[in-house]
């Protein structure tokens, strides 16, 4: 029966454990990748755009861990929605995220690949990647956490390389362009581009019930994580521009390799995909990890099969759930293209956040860590950022949405007969 009671996960992680998965989270392939596209929409004006998603996600990150600390068990957004605002509220948000992050996953491994070995070889490589990481997660948090922290360095100390080359290299070249070359909409769209960047900050609230001392933990980590992580955006946003410019660095399909090759620093391109490598790996690996305990949550509650609430006997993870989770990853990278996944992806998670938002604002005094015009500012901004990004994730998003809803509907029909 839905609700009723289920075996728990372990409580294994401690703060600096959590604080390494929501960076692992975040630190992948989109710091890579997506500063070229916000280039192209905003011009140096990407900086007002990172500026705006990291307000943006401050606020929703303000609303998770305060969510998180009340409500600390799998599942994330989906179970605060379900507990604050009803099932279908909390329905929407777990789908926004199992499908957002699924496509995300595919999207991950390919980065990986795509970094990683010949053209020929991408989509092999990528499946063998969902698969390993896949059986990474099933033996258990643990691993996953200590793995994560390994990726976490190599890219950290890549993206070191990447600044200090910008910043001291050969050929400095922070000119080309106007401040504003699409106007404020493009410096909207570019805020909407880099929130992907910042989308997995709260992914440890997914994982609430492996966590130790929750109510302190959660809030801590994430909004640890999420400092971090802009301070390291910034650094590598300044010294992208300073290199490349704004126009060529619009045009640059690898950027970070673009700005050390122009630093003269071409020794280091090797170093720089590695990094990215490495970094798409951490992300996977955290992406496996959260959508499979966010799809255990929705099966507990019936709204997902139940055979997906299985917790192993041995390993404490939902196994059931990641295994499936790796079957449609694997599916996806084998069959499509996933270049224009980002877009539906980041619908998907606003979707998420703003319910996050609407749900943290009704908490009462008790449980409240943060004032009610946060939640109002986040939910806005989710509102906001959805509407700039391309029309066809808009259509997209709401397409699969809509075919979640009629799910929904059809198995509450059957449940009622």
């Amino acid at each position: 029966m839905p609700g009723t009671a289920a075996p728990q996960l372990a409580r294994r992680l401690g703060t600096a454990d959590a604080v390494v998965i929501g960076l692992g989270s975040m630190m992948g392939a989109g710091v890579f990748a997506v500063f070229a596209p916000a280039a192209r929409a905003a011009g140096a004006g990407l900086l007002i755009g990172l500026a705006l998603a990291a307000a943006v996600a401050f606020c929703n990150a303000t609303a998770s861990a305060q969510l998180a600390a009340q409500y600390p068990t799998s599942g994330g957004t989906y179970v605060y929605g379900r507990e604050r605002l009803g099932p279908w509220p909390g329905f929407l948000a777990g789908w926004g995220f199992v499908i957002g992050k699924t496509a995300s996953c595919a999207a991950m491994a390919l980065t990986f690949a795509t970094y990683a070995v010949p053209a020929g070889w991408v989509k092999p490589v990528a499946v063998a990647a969902v698969v390993v990481l896949a059986a990474v997660n099933y033996r258990g948090v643990t691993r996953t956490a200590g793995l994560t922290r390994i990726l976490i360095a190599v890219v950290l100390v890549v993206l070191a390389v990447v600044v200090v080359g910008n910043l001291t290299g050969a050929s400095p070249d922070g000119r080309g362009g106007a401040l504003l070359p699409g106007g404020w909409y493009g410096v909207l769209q570019s805020g909407g581009l880099l929130f992907f960047a910042f989308a997995g900050y709260a992914r440890i609230a997914t994982m609430g019930e492996e966590v130790r001392d929750p109510q302190r933990t959660i809030p801590r980590a994430i909004v640890t994580a999420l400092a971090l992580a802009l301070v390291v955006y910034a650094a590598v946003a300044v010294s992208l521009l300073v290199a490349l410019g704004p126009d060529r660095l619009a045009d640059a399909p690898a950027p970070l390799v673009a700005a050390v090759t122009a630093d003269g620093w071409s020794w280091a391109a090797p170093l720089v995909r590695v990094g990215a490598a490495a970094a798409a790996l951490g992300a996977l690996l955290a992406l496996i990890a959260g959508v499979g305990r966010t799809t255990l949550a929705m099966a507990r509650h019936g709204d997902l099969p139940g055979g997906l609430a299985a917790v192993h006997p041995r390993f404490g993870v939902p196994h059931h759930a990641e295994i499936a989770l790796a079957v449609v990853v694997s599916v996806l990278v084998a069959v499509v293209d996933l270049r224009g996944a980002i877009g539906f992806s980041s619908f998907g998670v606003l979707i998420y956040y703003l319910i996050a938002n609407v749900a943290a604002f009704t908490q009462d005094r008790a449980h409240r860590r943060y004032p009610r015009a946060l939640q109002v500012l986040g939910a806005a901004g989710c509102v906001l950022l959805a509407a700039v990004l391309p029309v066809s994730a808009v259509v997209g998003g709401l397409i699969v949405v809509a075919a979640g809803v009629g799910y929904r509907f059809v198995r509450l029909a059957l449940a009622r007969r």
